[in-house]
């Protein structure tokens, strides 16, 4: 499984250039005549074919024109825009503020009924005290995002959390030792995160693992990840959101969330070490 948004990105692109080249040999045409007909160097649509190069909306349109499949327009220009929705950086993500990112991914949140989530960085929001919540966005504002609408952000994660703590859904947490150790904000409200962790920990539809620092991380993914039933995988990348939906690399996940699972403790070993990183407080 890759770190990387090729991966995915790069397996879409190659679905929609099969159904391209279909069009092209249905025409009784070569690539080289595609390329004279499309008026484009032959390099492209050899990038193209390969789902080195995601072909834009014109460029489907000169295609369909070339191999006079001018009905299956609308079909491929669908298909290109649900590729391109794969892999979104944080820049466009986040151009209008930190509240519309938040808001973007609510429909997921209120289908999935089993959460399963890796984080090794930062608290999940899922479980996120508002204090801790505005001193992560706070942070993410300052860095790279213009608007800034932090309190209403977070008043969006929050509103979310209610509707996910109702009890309709379960949730397997996995978070990384280091991760109740991260200064991401003041001592007072890092305890009080941790507190509410360990309140959260204790439900019943909640499986809370906190991964000992020094477990084997050899062959693992660094990035952090959300999977939602067995329909879709976010993984939060340095540069952007990936939305991973190919069935088999979905299952990919799975596997590593299972591998991951079973280097965590759980119950009073996992509460142990939840309370030194308070203590550690001071």
């Amino acid at each position: 499984m890759s770190s990387s948004p090729s991966s995915s990105v790069v397996e879409a692109r190659k679905a929609l250039a099969h159904r391209l080249a279909v069009l092209r040999k249905d025409a009784g045409i070569t690539a080289h005549e595609l390329s004279v007909r499309c008026g484009w160097h032959p390099a492209k649509t050899s990038r193209i074919l390969s789902g080195k190069q995601a072909p834009s909306e014109p460029d489907i349109r000169a295609w369909c024109a070339a191999s006079d499949a001018h009905g299956q327009i609308p079909d491929l220009i669908a298909a290109a825009r649900a590729v391109e929705s794969m892999y979104t950086e944080w820049r466009q993500m986040e151009r209008n503020g930190l509240r519309a990112a938040q808001e973007s991914v609510l429909g997921i949140y209120e289908r999935t009924r089993l959460f399963r989530v890796y984080a090794s960085r930062v608290m999940p929001g899922m479980v996120q005290t508002r204090e801790y919540t505005t001193a992560v966005l706070r942070s993410i504002q300052r860095d790279r995002v213009v608007v800034d609408d932090v309190d209403e952000a977070v008043d969006a994660r929050m509103e979310r959390q209610q509707m996910l703590f109702s009890g309709r859904q379960r949730f397997g947490l996995l978070i990384e030792e280091y991760a109740l150790r991260a200064a991401v904000c003041d001592r007072e409200i890092m305890a009080g995160q941790l507190g509410h962790l360990i309140a959260v920990g204790a439900r019943p539809f909640v499986s809370l693992g906190i991964i000992p620092t020094g477990c084997d991380r050899l062959h693992l993914p660094v990035e952090d990840f959300y999977m939602f039933d067995e329909d879709e995988v976010a993984v939060e990348l340095t540069s952007g959101y990936l939305r991973v939906t190919q069935p088999h690399e979905v299952a990919g996940y799975a596997r590593t969330f299972t591998t991951l699972s079973g280097m965590a403790v759980r119950g009073p070993e996992a509460r142990a070490l939840i309370t030194a990183a308070i203590t550690a407080l001071g």
